[in-house]
C-alpha cells in the first residue's frame, strides 16, 4: 500500500478545502460500494489531505485502513475523529475492537461505555462490554500461574534488552511491544500479519523466548476462551442459536485446504471460535484472501451465523 496522506496530516490541520474533501469522498464512497477498497483507500486519503477536520472522512479512512490490516493508522485516526463531538458511535465501537485486541482493555472498556452513556440499549456495545470485562478478569490456569511466577522477573524486561536483531527490533516497536509481556500478549498470526514481519523475525522471537520457558501468545487462550463465551451468550440471545452449533469442529463446514490453514494458525478450532474474529483479523494471515474470507462468511450465514462485526 502506497504511504497514507493521513500520517502526515494527523497533527498538523491545515487550511480546509471543504468543497474538495467532499469530491474525493464521493468518488471513496463509490469505489467502496463497488468493492475496490484500494481505490476507496486512496479517494479518502485525498478528502483527509483537503479536510482533515471531516469526521464522515476521517471515520471512512479509519474503517477501511482498518480492514487492510493497517490497524496503527486506523487507530491514530479513530482517536482523532472520536473527539468530536459529533463523532459516529461505530467509530468508539470499532476503536474498542482495536483496544481490545491489542490488550488495551481499559481504553477499550472506556470507549464503549461513551456509546453506552448516548445509547444504554446499543445492541453491540453491550456485547462488546460483555467481551472485555471477560477478557479483563481472565483467569490464569495453575501451570501458567507458576511458569510467570518462576519468570516474573523477566516478563516486564524491555525487549531491546535481548539479542534480536536491529530489523526485528524496529518491527517490535513499531508494534508498540516493549516487554516480554507483551509478546506473550499476542499469537504467531497477529505477528506475521504486520506489514513487513518476516519469517526470520517470527523464529527469532520463538527462540527468544523458548530459552526463558516462553511462547508466543502465552495468554491468547486464556482471553479467547472468556471472551468465546460472552459471544456465545450473545449469539443465543439474539438469535436463538444453540450451543451445540457454536461448540462444534469448524471441519464441518467443509472448507477450502487454504481456509482451513488460515484458521489453524489462528488457533481456531470451533464454529464459535470463528465467531469471534473479525474480517480484518482472517485477512492479516498470510496467503489468505477474499475468496477465503467469502466461503467462510458463506458457510457462517447458513448457519445463522457471522464474524464478528466492525461497524462501517
Amino acid at each position: 500500500m502506497p504511504d497514507s496522506k493521513a500520517n502526515v496530516l494527523l497533527d498538523s490541520h491545515e487550511v480546509r478545502d471543504i468543497q474538495t474533501s467532499q469530491k474525493y469522498l464521493e468518488i471513496g464512497r463509490k469505489a467502496e460500494d463497488a468493492g475496490d477498497r484500494q481505490k476507496a483507500i486512496e479517494a479518502y486519503e485525498a478528502a483527509f489531505a483537503a479536510d482533515p477536520d471531516n469526521t464522515d472522512v476521517c471515520f471512512r479512512l479509519a474503517y477501511n485502513l482498518d480492514l487492510v490490516g493497517e490497524e496503527d493508522e486506523a487507530i491514530h485516526l479513530y482517536e482523532q475523529c472520536v473527539l468530536d463531538k459529533q463523532a459516529p458511535l461505530n467509530s468508539l465501537l470499532n476503536l474498542a475492537v482495536l483496544y481490545e485486541d491489542r490488550g488495551m482493555y481499559a481504553q477499550a472498556e472506556r470507549a464503549v461505555r461513551q456509546v453506552l452513556a448516548t445509547d444504554p440499549n446499543h445492541p453491540r456495545a453491550r456485547l462488546y462490554i460483555k467481551d472485555i470485562m471477560a477478557s479483563r478478569g481472565m483467569v490464569i490456569d495453575e501451570d501458567q500461574e507458576e511458569n510467570l511466577e518462576k519468570n516474573k522477573a523477566v516478563i516486564d524486561t524491555p525487549v531491546t534488552d535481548f539479542d534480536l536483531s536491529v530489523r526485528t527490533r524496529n518491527a517490535l516497536r513499531k508494534m508498540n511491544i516493549r516487554t516480554l509481556g507483551d509478546l506473550l500478549k499476542v499469537s504467531e498470526a497477529e505477528l506475521c500479519s504486520y506489514r513487513n514481519f518476516g519469517e526470520g523475525s517470527l523464529q527469532e522471537i520463538k527462540a527468544m523466548l523458548a530459552q526463558r520457558g516462553l511462547r508466543l501468545g502465552q495468554f491468547v487462550a486464556a482471553q479467547q476462551t472468556a471472551a468465546r463465551q460472552a459471544v456465545y451468550d450473545q449469539l443465543k440471545t439474539d438469535a436463538g442459536t444453540g450451543g451445540e452449533s457454536l461448540e462444534s469442529s469448524v471441519a464441518e463446514l467443509n472448507l477450502s485446504v487454504r481456509a482451513r490453514k488460515a484458521l489453524a494458525l489462528l488457533g481456531v478450532q470451533s464454529i464459535g471460535d470463528l465467531c469471534t474474529k473479525t474480517e480484518a483479523e482472517l485477512m492479516g494471515v498470510k496467503n489468505f484472501g477474499t475468496t477465503s474470507l467469502l466461503e467462510i462468511k458463506a458457510k457462517l450465514g447458513t448457519m445463522g451465523l457471522s464474524l464478528r462485526q466492525l461497524e462501517g
